[in-house]
């Protein structure tokens, strides 16, 4: 009989200073006990039996282990460690193979824990190198279920209960712990490979030497069943500490996806795919495992969740990773007018890439202009080390950020800026869209109430029935939705009265009324307290609590909304100029019922939906500039409207921008000092653009170009 070209088994049995059965490894434990006897296939003969303690790091020994195994930790404290008992098993097998006649072996375990769930990760950590033949194995419970067709499920299966089926004396009253497991399965396998069985060890299990890298496909099938969500990463982990975590198990070609946050960065979240189910349940059982200080929580996820974040439609993208077995790298914060040649130039000699200009990839906007974002393919990891090392070097006049990167990443990154929009929907634009009829409440009379804790699925008629009576009291376009920065209900809504009498009675009647499933607060406030929580202070019982800190918003200022405006564009003129059908899908239909008497309208058009600022307060790092909005050229409709109002327009194709990124003390005259060599026309705005006296006094004065 042959092993996969092998022609002796070695049965191998182990135990760690924790759990043992079907939580082998599960709790991270060491190793501290090997058993093991050399079975030659052709002659059917045993070798000697041999067994090793193994001194751990931490000797203490659960309960559990100390009575299965009867070992102390005064009885390990002179053992040898595992660097050392693995030097020692593998000379006495060799030892053994040559008195038994055989010129190689292969692994048999009872089950495949001990090899997945100990060996590698325990060896990995202490970075012990482990022989190749831990590399390739046989599961003795699947080779007896391929012979044996019983009603039991192999996990299930034990070292007893496969001895019974075959009628192998059991008898371990007289042995140490593990002599007998190792025995009973010597007398297994002796059973399986003679008659009437006859079975033929041949296909061995195999763990994956490395991880591959590699592209995905968004139109690619995958198994929902092998894919599981990484939580609580430390955030410069790559694609290779993750599988070096996973150690033991095979991660499927390009099956490790980091996962990136609103703002382009790694959120602490990977989702693996596996090369199939039997390596995911593995998976779930490190959750809670460490790498390095931290744990790290496992959880299912879908296959549709990894081609969300891994896949990728890009010809671009596919061809520059179909090189591969690549270190990549990412670059952040590149000027936006640098070339291939001034990239290659600062990573210099010391690391070249792969394929010189092949090698990079400049991500950029759909328009075609720079995101400031690159990535760059190196052939070894020797070269990408040199790469890092010039992390916050100086390119032109910026310094420049490289992180190791993966190939999802990449996808990842390329979707998000090829997905975003020229013109910004959210937040709310500078220019005001609120009817003239129907503007959002200001100033210090308490005619409004805060609804909070709505559920999400919550909407204006779940609000309106929960108000009951007291609704024909809400003036007419008077319920306002509150979202978040991502579009979604936040669980807050501001409601106007038309009066602060009927509102203090809502406040009374309806606080903490239960909606569907949720109980709801209710309290009673003024326009201008509406604003503040909306900028991100709070509305209590207690009164008004101002903002956590008094940070400028980093956000695009769209708050000034919330404002009384000097000039409004028209509901049509407004849908020509921003074509954008989240907002202003319902904006027609919902306004046009005003005009009819016997319709009440108690919201207004989406075009008003008013957006919490979440982020206000909590800056992120610095990150690379994103997308900078313009406004296109006006078209016919949009002229008509506005000559039709007398309304002030926008006079020429990208008239207005909008900046990013200022200083928090940036004030009107640096802005125009950046602008120089360009003209201003302040008086078109003034109508349309809110500012106080000083700004206007400024912009005022008379125009000239300005020679650079």
């Amino acid at each position: 009989m042959t092993a996969s070209h092998s022609d002796s088994l070695v049965v191998l049995f182990g135990a760690t200073a924790g759990a043992s059965g079907a939580k082998l490894g599960a709790d991270e434990r060491e190793l501290i006990l090997l058993v093991w006897q050399v079975v030659d296939l052709h002659s059917k003969q045993a070798g000697i039996l041999h067994k090793a303690l193994v001194k751990a790091d931490n000797l203490e020994l659960t309960e559990q282990c100390r009575e299965e195994t009867g070992l102390t930790p005064e009885g390990l404290s002179n053992a040898e460690p595992l660097d050392r008992v693995l030097q020692q098993f593998h000379q006495l097998v060799l030892n053994d193979l040559e008195a038994l006649g055989g010129s190689s072996f292969t692994l048999c375990t009872d089950g495949q824990l001990l090899i997945r769930q100990v060996f590698h990760p325990e060896a990995s950590k202490k970075n012990v190198q482990l022989p190749e033949c831990f590399y390739s194995f046989f599961d003795l419970r699947k080779e007896f279920e391929e012979c044996c067709q019983t009603t039991t499920a192999v996990k299930d299966q034990t070292i007893k209960s496969m001895a019974d089926f075959l009628e192998i004396s059991n008898d371990d009253t007289d042995n140490d712990f593990g002599v007998w497991e190792v025995t009973t399965m010597v007398n297994t396998v002796l059973a399986l490979i003679s008659w009437p069985y006859d079975h033929e060890f041949v296909c061995p299990e195999t763990v994956k030497y490395k991880y591959e890298t590699g592209p995905c496909s968004k139109s690619e099938v995958v198994d929902g069943e092998t894919v599981i969500r990484a939580r609580g990463l430390p955030w410069q982990s790559s694609d290779q500490d993750i599988a070096r975590f996973f150690k033991g198990l095979n991660i499927a070609k390009g099956g490790v996806a980091l996962c990136l946050n609103a703002q382009g960065r790694r959120n602490g979240e990977a989702l693996v795919r596996f090369v199939n189910a039997e390596q995911r349940n593995l998976a779930l059982e490190r959750n809670k495992h460490h790498m390095g200080s931290r744990y790290i929580e496992v959880y299912k996820a879908t296959g549709e969740e990894f081609l969300k974040i891994a896949g990728g439609t890009s010809n671009e993208v596919a061809q520059f990773l179909s090189k591969e077995n690549q270190v990549i790298i990412r670059m952040r914060g590149l000027p936006f007018t640098a070339t291939p040649e001034d990239v290659l130039g600062f990573l210099g000699t010391e690391c070249p890439v792969t394929g010189g200009k092949e090698g990079l990839l400049f991500v950029k906007y759909p328009d075609g202009r720079p995101t400031g974002d690159a990535f760059v393919l190196f052939s070894c990891e020797e070269y990408a080390q040199q790469a890092l090392k010039k992390h916050k070097e100086i390119l032109g006049k910026r310094y420049i950020e490289l992180f190791r990167s993966t190939a999802a990443e990449v996808q990842q990154v390329l979707n998000r800026y090829l997905s975003t929009p020229l013109i910004p929907t959210l937040p709310a634009p500078l220019i005001p869209m609120i009817p003239q009829h129907y503007p959002i409440a200001s100033g210090t009379v308490r005619d409004c109430v805060r609804l909070r804790g709505l559920p999400y699925t919550a909407a204006i008629d779940d609000i309106l029935e929960f108000m009951g009576d007291s609704t024909v009291d809400i003036k007419p376009h008077g319920v306002h939705m509150v979202l978040n920065q991502q579009g979604r209900p936040s669980g807050d809504a501001f409601i106007q009265m038309k009066s602060a009498e009927r509102a203090f009675i809502v406040a009374q009647k309806c606080h903490k009324k239960m909606m569907k499933d949720r109980y709801v607060e209710v309290f009673q406030c003024s326009g201008e307290e509406m604003n503040f929580v909306l900028m991100g202070g709070t509305l209590n019982r207690s009164g008004l609590s101002p903002p956590p800190c008094k940070l400028p918003c980093l956000s695009p200022p769209g708050y000034a909304a919330f404002q009384a405006a000097t000039a409004v564009i028209p509901a049509d003129a407004a849908a020509a100029l921003y074509q954008t059908p989240a907002l202003f899908a319902a904006a027609r239909s919902a306004y046009a019922q005003v005009a009819a008497p016997q319709a009440v309208a108690y919201y207004p058009a989406q075009a008003t939906q008013l957006y919490m600022n979440y982020t206000a307060y909590y800056p992120s790092p610095p990150v690379s500039p994103t997308t900078m909005g313009y406004i296109a050229a006006p078209t016919a409709s949009l002229a008509a409207a506005a000559s039709a109002s007398h309304t002030p327009m926008l006079p020429q194709p990208g008239a207005l921008v909008r900046m990013q990124g200022l200083p928090y003390n940036t004030g009107m005259k640096e802005i125009l000092s950046f602008f120089q060599g360009y003209q201003y026309a302040p008086d078109d705005y003034n109508g349309l653009i809110q500012m106080n006296d000083q700004a206007r006094s400024v912009l005022q004065a008379p125009k000239e170009w300005v020679c650079l």
